[in-house]
């Protein structure tokens, strides 16, 4: 059903901004607005849902192990909560930008909302270097992050996770800092912790697992069986290694994978379970593997292949990588990694695209399952919540699916009808208080 005034009226509101492919927040912006003139969005709902509810600025003072103090820049961006309480990960990175939090909590808005989860986006990082860092000097700077959004976090208000570079043992910490602060120990403030303290069965593997499962999803939609595709994953950390594992155990042939160092490559597939061990006994990289050839990014990102995963960061695929990959189908495992020109080129090309808002949502959707768990005080087996997140990624992707091929878009404009569409009716139905 369309809104009430025809989104062309929106220009009224706000002029056109000059595009700038380095900004992840206008390659949202660019299909948020594709969406909203598919659904005709009534242009005072366009400015309300396309500007993020709250942005949280913080200075982070850490002592480091040498005694001097280092201050941190932190952030915490809360997209929209019109249909529950805020989600998302937060990200520890030293090119953390506000520009790229807006728009990882825009992501997350629309990928809750077509997920059927109640909850709104929200997303958090630090400006800092991890790696550069000690356990005791990352707790600090977890403690004070947290002490300082003491008043936003909640598990009735906003709710993290972890994201890049952060784990169950900085979730933890976050719980911790959370319950000492409020005299009681509220374990759904935060979700991706240690089982032993709430967390839930399946977490850890959920994104990756999701990636395998509308993959299968979009196989079947292509008439293609597992054992005859090929597939190349760029990114081997939880996601990536993750998914190529689960996809291998279908039967698909994984020739190619990918961390900082560099791409791997066999043409005859490569041993993931090998791989994953290799790389916990090499400093958690994939230098020097063995069995495979090395390649380089944008080789991985064009090989001829029937799966290609970006698993890795944002703007990974532009126009030139997509004019050369051969892929026949796309399942988007990171944030982001398409920019708006490819998705053109990608569509021309017949290629399928599996957008990150959908492709990705396993880890928020087990997140959800925690948080109920936490809030019940009865906790799932891994076998009932795997059941669950199956059901509840085929049943999104087939809808999405069923959505593009209504409207004549793409899967990732689908997608974001659908998501757009969810929360503008809900916030329709709310009003807007005065």
């Amino acid at each position: 059903m369309p809104f009430d005034i025809d989104v062309h009226e929106r220009a009224v509101y706000r002029e056109p901004a000059p595009i700038d492919r380095d900004d992840p927040f206008q390659s949202m912006m660019e299909r948020f607005d594709v969406a909203a003139e598919i659904l005709e969005l009534n242009p005072g709902f366009y400015e309300y849902l396309c500007r993020p509810s709250r942005m949280h600025i913080t200075s982070v003072p850490v002592e480091m192990d040498t005694g001097q103090i280092m201050v941190y820049e932190g952030y915490r961006v809360i997209h929209n909560d019109v249909l529950g309480p805020s989600k998302g990960g937060i990200r520890f990175a030293p090119d953390v930008t506000l520009n790229e939090v807006k728009a990882l909590a825009a992501w997350m808005t629309w990928k809750c909302a077509l997920l059927g989860l109640p909850f709104g986006g929200a997303k958090g990082g630090i400006v800092c270097n991890p790696e550069q860092m000690s356990a005791k000097e990352l707790e600090r700077l977890t403690r004070r992050y947290t002490a300082d959004l003491f008043d936003v976090f909640g598990p009735d208000k906003d709710i993290p996770a972890p994201d890049m570079n952060t784990n169950e043992q900085i979730m933890a910490w976050v719980l911790d800092t959370y319950s000492m602060h409020a005299r009681r120990t509220e374990n759904a403030v935060v979700t991706g912790k240690p089982v032993g303290l709430g967390g839930s069965e399946g977490r850890q593997e959920a994104t990756g697992r999701g990636v395998m499962t509308v993959t299968l999803a979009a196989m079947e939609r292509l008439d293609l069986a597992p054992s005859d595709c090929t597939v190349a994953v760029q990114g081997f950390g939880n996601v990536g290694a993750t998914a190529a594992e689960l996809l291998a155990a279908q039967g698909c042939t994984v020739v190619a994978v990918s961390d900082i160092t560099g791409g791997y490559y066999n043409e005859k597939g490569l041993d993931i379970n090998e791989l994953r061990n290799y790389t916990q006994k090499n400093g958690g990289t994939l230098d020097g593997s063995p069995n495979a050839d090395r390649i380089t990014n944008e080789e991985l990102l064009t090989l001829d292949v029937d799966v290609l995963v970006p698993a890795a960061k944002e703007d990974q695929i532009d126009a030139e990588i997509a004019e050369g990959t051969g892929a026949r189908i796309i399942v988007e495992g990171a944030n982001g990694p398409t920019l708006p020109e490819a998705d053109e080129v990608l569509q021309e090309k017949d290629v399928l695209v599996i957008p990150d808002i959908l492709a990705n949502a396993g880890g928020v959707t087990v997140s959800y399952f925690e948080w109920v768990q936490d809030r019940q005080g009865f906790f799932w087996t891994e076998e009932r919540v795997n059941r669950r997140l199956d059901r509840t990624m085929r049943e999104a992707f087939e809808k999405v699916y069923e959505t593009a091929e209504e409207h004549d878009v793409s899967l990732r404009i689908g997608a974001y009808v659908m998501g757009v569409r969810k929360v503008a009716e809900a916030l329709r139905m709310r009003g807007i208080y005065a």
